[in-house]
Formats: structure tokens, sequence, C-alpha cells
């Protein structure tokens, strides 16, 4: 699961200096942020230090769980050439990317589960294959939708920002101080799974159309 994430963590962040760079702003390019090598996009806290934390001491209470995230690939609107284009664009980028991943993840799950019947000797290495492929759809999502949430930082907090007047936009935009710990308690309130309930619906979808394909039963 671990190359599956930390690969799609990368996609997602690479996805808004590439699009940043597209609307005029080079701030991540010339920070060497749009590259697909992850340490660059590693924040020893919230990246190792914090989920290790939280895994460990949760786990200690019998019901382990985690949260983390990359550095944010820096951006500068003020670069873009249309400010509320630009940063609608770049701020969707991230989700879009994850979206599409999980379409590509169910496509080679069913190329790899083509090869294991056409190539029966390979099939230990293509089962692993293939398992990877499906944690890519499911994780993809939960990334997608996750980033959706309209919770400052969050990408969703600055989609649903046009959509509030003037006045009250400026008012939620100010919530990004405490947008971590609001985050934290609906996390540890088990409210943020709502919002998941896209994700896993649609994966599950997703791979019950490919499921004649799965190498699990051969």
């Amino acid at each position: 699961m671990l190359p599956v994430l930390v690969f799609s963590i990368v996609a997602h962040e690479y996805a808004h200096g590439a699009a940043a760079y597209a609307q005029g702003d080079d701030t991540a390019y010339m920070l060497g942020r749009l590259t697909f090598n992850p340490i660059p996009h590693i924040d020893p806290w919230m990246s190792i230090l914090f989920p290790a934390l939280l895994w460990f001491s949760s786990a200690h209470f019998g019901s382990p769980f985690t949260f983390g995230a990359a550095k944010p690939v820096p951006v500068n609107p003020r670069k873009y050439r249309n400010y509320r284009k630009g940063d609608i664009i770049v701020s969707s980028a991230g989700v879009v990317v994850n979206l599409g991943l999980s379409v590509i993840f169910t496509i080679l799950f069913a190329l790899v589960g083509l090869l294991g019947h056409v190539a029966p000797a390979l099939l230990p290495g293509l089962q692993i294959l293939q398992q990877m492929t499906a944690y890519g759809v499911m994780l993809n999502l939960v990334l997608c939708f996750f980033n959706l949430i309209p919770i400052p930082p969050l990408d969703g907090s600055h989609l649903f920002y046009y959509v509030l007047p003037p006045e009250l936009g400026a008012r939620y935009r100010s919530l990004q101080r405490v947008g971590f710990l609001l985050l934290f308690a609906l996390l540890y309130l088990g409210v943020l799974n709502v919002f998941l309930v896209p994700a896993f619906w649609i994966g599950g979808r997703l791979l019950g159309l490919v499921a004649p394909y799965s190498l699990s039963f051969l």
C-alpha cells in the first residue's frame, strides 16, 4: 500500500504545481517542487513524525488510526494571469488527478488480470501487482474526496469560497488559522467518514466492474 500511497500523494502535489505553472506562477518550479521525486514533498512533521505518533498512541487504546500530509506545494496566486480562474484550476488540479488515477488503476487491474491468465508462471508477482492497483483505486478516491472537504486549508475550501458572498467568503477564509484543529476534531468524532462515503461507493463500483479479472482465486 505504501508505494501506491506515496505516488498518489506526490501526483496530487505535482498537479497543483504544474497547474500553477500553466497559469503563470513559477514558484513551485523555482523551488524544485515540480518533480515526482517524493523527497522534496516530505514534511518531517506532518509526513513522518505526526502520523507515527498518532498511530502508536491510538494503538495503545486498541483502535489505531493515523493522519498525515505532504508538504503543500507553494503557489503565488498574484502571478496567475487571471486570479479567479487560476485559483479554481490550481485548487482542483490535485483532486482531478486523483480521480483520474483511480480510473487508470482500475484499467491496470483488468490488464494485470488478463496478463495473469495468459502467463500463469508470473502469477505470484502479478497477484501482488494487482493488489497494489486495487489499493490505487481506493486510495486515490479517498484522497480526492477528502481534499474536497470544504474546510480550510483543503482544496475544497478554495472552491467553496467562490460560491459565497464576498463578505462571508472573507470570514470563511479566515478559518484557515484553525482549519487543521477543526479537521482533527471531526476526524476524532468520526464525522469525516461521512464525506468519504462517495469514495468507497465509487471504488466499490469500479472494482466490481473489473472483478472478473481478479487473480485472487487462481
